[in-house]
């Protein structure tokens, strides 16, 4: 069994959904996963494992709500080095480029902190699936066998 924080960025309350919903998965699955609440400036070291949800906003931004915890990771560069960690990008991909930014500079990010993605990121296009839980939950049935 594992525990895993959620960390959610979500503008509208799709990400918000997505993210009770891998948590409730993930505990059937047999871990303790927990929503964090409010995405803000938390020791992301002291998480054991991280799944980062996040929609994108404006020209590819981060959610205010996750915005102060992405910034406070950047600044003080925890190294999150044994840590796994994985991210589920919400987009549009009629935006082109920005097209997932929020969860692409996530994944950067964690790359640079030197974590162990426990899975390859998700990228779910909002053109392509109204409700991002098809996509998902078979990405959450590998993680969960990750972890």
């Amino acid at each position: 069994m594992a525990k895993v924080s959620i960390f959610v960025g979500s503008m509208y309350g799709n990400a918000e959904n997505l993210a009770n919903d891998s948590a409730e998965f993930l505990n059937k699955s047999g871990h303790e996963a927990s929503v964090i609440e409010p995405a803000s400036i938390v020791d992301v070291t002291q998480a054991e494992n991280i799944l980062f949800i996040s929609s994108t906003t404006g020209s590819g931004d981060i959610p205010d709500n996750l915005l102060p915890l992405f910034l406070q990771m950047q600044s003080e560069f925890p190294m999150l080095t044994g840590k796994k960690v994985a991210v589920i990008a919400l987009g549009d991909s009629s935006y082109g480029d920005t097209y997932c930014g929020a969860g692409k500079q996530i994944d950067a990010l964690i790359e640079e902190l030197n974590a162990t993605r426990a899975q390859p990121r998700l990228d779910i296009d909002a053109c392509e699936y109204f409700e991002p839980w098809e996509p998902a939950e078979p990405w959450l049935q590998a993680l969960a066998k990750n972890l």
